[in-house]
């Protein structure tokens, strides 16, 4: 069912939505959170699809915010709201409110969205493209448990995840970061199958592919190890090698679907390692509402300290002595012996993510 209305307000939107629920028999509110999608015409519908796919997994108000351009002053002076609300199977499980803001509104688009939010339930705020370089700093982030962009989608993602790193608040995520999920799941439990001593690792895969860059600082920050980027045809990331003291550990998958891991001493095997849409990415990020430590500790870690350490181990391969012990020096602190996955994960920081008061002094 789809009402739409124009010039409207956020109590005539509330007042539709009972209306909707109430036209095709299902009063009672079910869903368990609020998500918010602030986007684009261009890009509203992908996302849109993405988050009814996502809600038969987490049932949900969504809400979409398009800020419309407009074209003359007197347009831009003059403030309206148009809504088109969604219920029953046009909103997958949940239901929906598609938000067009015209006008001086567009800069207010907080003040719409709050009357909407689902009473004492989570909301999590998503930026399919265009998110902001600190997303908490945001009115709409401002409202919400959880913030959600994608640097992939970005013109310059390695920039972007700099940024990222220094506005880091807990709660913010990236779905760049949620892509690697499975690679490091696979990795873990690769190495909990042999003891060994991790020397080195090179990640493989797209140039400017932002997955790569934080699957690489979270494998340097782990495993306090030189982690060489390389780079490659793609789709997306197509492999990572471990040198270890029990042999190499390969990781490789060449057609973005199926891989094979490699370990010296054992057959090597095929796993499934597709790449993922974005309703499933969406799906997992909505499962946790806490904080993501792996995800700060990775970012922090950062970019330019990973490059700084793939040039010094470039040089060294060269044959320059003092780039051997720059690259070495990450490594000095802690035993990089691995004994068990959780290993990976258990070397959380042991200083806390520090906050833009501390940051900027």
């Amino acid at each position: 069912m789809k009402i739409d209305l124009t010039d409207t307000t956020a109590g005539e939107i509330n007042k539709a939505l009972v209306q909707g629920r109430r036209a095709i028999g299902t009063p009672a509110v079910g869903m368990v959170l609020t998500l918010v999608i602030v986007t684009d015409e261009e890009n509203a519908y992908d996302a849109l699809k993405a988050a009814n796919d996502a809600s038969r997994e987490h049932p949900s108000r969504t809400v979409v915010v398009i800020k419309r351009v407009s074209r003359s002053p007197r347009d831009r002076s003059t403030s309206r709201v148009d809504a088109e609300v969604r219920v029953g199977a046009e909103a997958g499980t949940g239901e929906t409110a598609i938000l067009r803001l015209h006008g001086e509104v567009a800069d207010h688009a907080d003040s719409v969205v709050l009357p909407l939010l689902l009473p004492d339930a989570p909301v999590v705020v998503w930026w399919p493209v265009n998110a902001p370089l600190d997303p908490a700093e945001d009115p709409l982030g401002a409202l919400a448990q959880r913030r959600v962009t994608d640097t992939y989608a970005s013109e310059q993602p390695v920039r972007d995840l700099s940024a990222r790193a220094a506005a880091y608040t807990p709660g913010d995520t990236d779905l760049s970061w949620t892509r690697i999920t499975p690679w490091r799941s696979m990795l873990a439990a690769a190495l909990d199958q042999v003891t060994c001593t991790v020397k080195a690792v090179e990640v493989e895969g797209e140039e400017f592919n932002p997955s790569c860059e934080l699957l690489a600082m979270w494998l340097a920050d782990r495993l306090h190890v030189p982690v060489r980027r390389t780079l490659s045809a793609g789709p997306g990331l197509t492999a990572v090698r471990l040198d270890t003291s029990h042999g190499p550990i390969t990781l490789d998958r060449a057609d973005g679907s199926l891989a094979t891991l490699s370990i010296e001493g054992q057959p090597a095997r095929a796993v499934a390692l597709k790449r993922r849409d974005t309703a499933e990415l969406i799906a997992e990020e909505l499962r946790r509402l806490d904080p993501d430590d792996t995800y700060a500790a990775a970012l922090r870690f950062g970019v330019e300290r990973l490059r700084s350490g793939d040039r010094a181990a470039s040089a060294e391969a060269a044959g320059a002595p003092e780039a051997s012990a720059a690259v070495a020096e990450p490594a000095a602190s802690e035993d990089p012996v691995v004994q068990a996955p959780q290993e990976l994960e258990k070397k959380a920081a042991a200083k806390p993510f520090p906050s833009k008061k501390a940051a900027s002094k």
